[in-house]
């Protein structure tokens, strides 16, 4: 007799399955993600979770059913599912004390719309091990908090202040009003990221990994600076480029 193979958990992924099981994990304050919602529902249910939702700041998105029934681990989803948080968000303020409390200059990751969630864990993973205060990401068209990005940060996660905010421009604005200069990276950068001073408080800005950084978070930038490329290539991984700009700005730190 062929031997049945077990469903696979869904919390091992992060995912929560049910409206039952969904409006619970509201009650309870889980730290939640996101919620997915099938879309055109008139479902009365459904309509009170995407409200709670919401009232809890908590990103809510419509999507095609079989959306749903591709992410669904349980096979019941019964039109919703929330993706939670392996840790609750940190402010933009406790980044700052962080800097403040060490005696140290700020030196803050601002992902702009990292949809993958493996770029996004290494990213958070590199700037734990440089010694950064904090990594920044927007509300929406963002990977979050997830199982994945947990795994993928080889748990820095849990040692570095993750902060989600819903307008990355007006953040940008925020941090340069408390004295933090913003370097954004573009291939077509107006100077060498060796040339950047990054001993001070300094916020990089890593963009999308298929269009870089947005119109309006760019013209938002101090500086854009760029990684020489010597090769036929013109684009390094997201990843790759933050690990690239965080290092010299330990390198420059030390000196």
């Amino acid at each position: 007799m062929k031997e049945r193979r077990p469903t696979p958990q869904a919390e091992a992924d992060g995912l929560i399955e049910g409206r039952n099981a969904v409006t619970e994990a509201l009650r309870a304050g889980t730290p939640i993600d996101k919620i997915f919602l099938a879309r055109g529902g008139t479902d009365a249910t459904l309509g009170h979770i995407a409200a709670a939702a919401r009232d809890k700041g908590i990103v809510v998105v419509e999507c095609d059913r079989r959306k749903l029934d591709f992410m669904s681990r349980t096979h019941s989803h019964q039109g919703v599912i929330a993706q939670a948080a392996v840790r609750e968000y940190a402010s933009v303020d406790d980044i700052l004390n962080a800097a403040r409390e060490k005696g140290e200059s700020p030196l803050i990751v601002v992902c702009d719309e990292l949809s993958d969630p493996h770029n996004l864990g290494a990213v958070i993973r590199t700037a734990e091990c440089a010694g950064a205060h904090g990594v920044i990401i927007p509300k929406r068209r963002s990977a979050g908090l997830t199982a994945v990005v947990a795994k993928t940060s080889a748990g820095a996660v849990s040692h570095i202040p993750v902060a989600r905010v819903p307008n990355l421009p007006a953040l940008l604005k925020e941090l340069k009003d408390e004295g933090v200069w913003v370097f954004g990276t573009a291939a077509d950068g107006d100077r060498l990221l060796y040339d950047a001073d990054l001993k001070g408080p300094a916020a990089i800005v890593i963009g999308s990994e298929g269009d870089g950084m947005g119109r309006l978070v760019s013209e938002t930038c101090d500086f854009k600076v760029r990684i020489p490329m010597k090769g036929k290539l013109n684009s390094l991984n997201a990843s790759a480029a933050a690990a690239i700009l965080l290092y010299e700005a330990v390198r420059q730190r030390l000196g």
